[in-house]
């Protein structure tokens, strides 16, 4: 990383400064291609702190300029307030991933910051630009992370489509909070956010590891079974996608693969069971499977935060009436008439 030390430090002197580098190393990958074409990580990091210091002598900036060790963030930092984040790719594009959105690492006091973005193919290009210029999206590696992508036009930015500038984002408190929000309103029906939670009191957890179905215990198996049938009535309507939700609800929350969601609850002939007044009906699969578990099923869906209802049902929830508005769902969804009898 890169430090300074005035923070009225003048911008269009550091732009000055930033753009004469950027022809200096331009110059010097043209000349020496094979040399700049194994300038990766740190390497290139240290060849844009030489380069910014040659171009920084007689500026405001002499003598400022360092490189941070440690993973901080940006690479660069001048006067302690203007700071140069530095990105390559070995690829014929100029995307990649950016630091985080919390900005965690961010050195304190730096307050502008641009990307400086080295192409290290051949031939070797390098651009540079505002930092939050080029920021095009976020997507998840271990966390939130923003894409970048040094073609941007103005006006199509992240913050553009967040309409919340960068610099207010990054000072937020929980910046990822606000982006979790803004992608939850751009959800279509049958998507959701596979690592996110909604805000910090919904700690949405999901094992580091993903397993197949079929690797569960049988025990596990039986719970997020019953666990459906709760968070997803419509389980038992005709809909050709109505195992879709619980499918995303497996992968995303459970971190478990199921290549046939369908067989769990459907897999089977129709069976005859004999009601307690003694009435005897012939059911579907999924209707004997959720009759065999009820027992199980009231006792899940007493442990379900109502918050966590509201959401996957659509509709107001409450303690004291979750267990009617979801035989009502049931009773809507289902077809058979036997759901009558079975939800008595």
């Amino acid at each position: 990383m890169i430090i300074s030390v005035n923070s009225n430090a003048d911008k269009s002197s550091f732009e000055g400064l930033l753009s004469c580098s950027l022809y200096t190393l331009q110059q010097r990958a043209t000349e020496y291609p094979k040399i700049y074409m194994s300038l990766l990580g740190t390497k290139l990091e240290k060849e844009i702190v030489s380069v910014l210091n040659e171009n920084a002598v007689n500026t405001p900036f002499e003598n400022s300029i360092e490189l941070v060790s440690g993973q901080k963030f940006p690479d660069i930092v001048a006067k302690k307030y203007y700071g140069v984040e530095v990105k390559t790719t070995q690829k014929n594009h100029w995307c990649t991933t950016g630091s985080s959105v919390a900005e965690g690492t961010r050195v304190s006091d730096v307050e502008r910051i641009f990307m400086l973005f080295g192409k290290m193919t051949n031939p070797v290009e390098f651009r540079c630009r505002p930092y939050e210029e080029c920021l095009s999206d976020v997507v998840v590696t271990h966390s939130p992370r923003y894409l970048i992508d040094m073609n941007l036009k103005q006006g199509e930015t992240f913050f553009d489509k967040l309409k919340v500038p960068y610099n207010d984002l990054r000072k937020q408190n929980n910046p990822i909070q606000t982006v979790v929000k803004f992608y939850k309103q751009q959800l279509k029906s049958g998507e959701r956010l596979w690592w996110m939670g909604e805000d910090d009191e919904e700690q949405t957890t999901s094992s580091l590891i993903i397993r197949l179905w079929n690797n569960l215990s049988k025990k596990e198996q039986h719970y997020y079974v019953c666990f459906g049938f709760c968070l997803f009535p419509e389980l038992l309507g005709n809909s050709m996608d109505k195992f879709n939700r619980f499918a995303l609800w497996l992968s995303t929350q459970k971190a478990v693969v199921c290549p046939n969601v369908r067989d769990l609850y459907s897999a089977g002939g129709r069976v005859d069971i004999v009601l307690e007044n003694g009435k005897t009906i012939n059911i579907s699969q999924i209707m004997f499977r959720l009759y065999n578990n009820l027992e199980m099923i009231f006792d899940i869906l007493k442990t379900i935060p109502t918050a966590e209802l509201s959401e996957y049902w659509g509709c107001d929830v409450t303690e004291s009436n979750k267990v009617k508005v979801w035989k009502s769902m049931l009773k809507q969804c289902c077809k058979e008439t036997a759901i009558n009898e079975i939800l008595r």
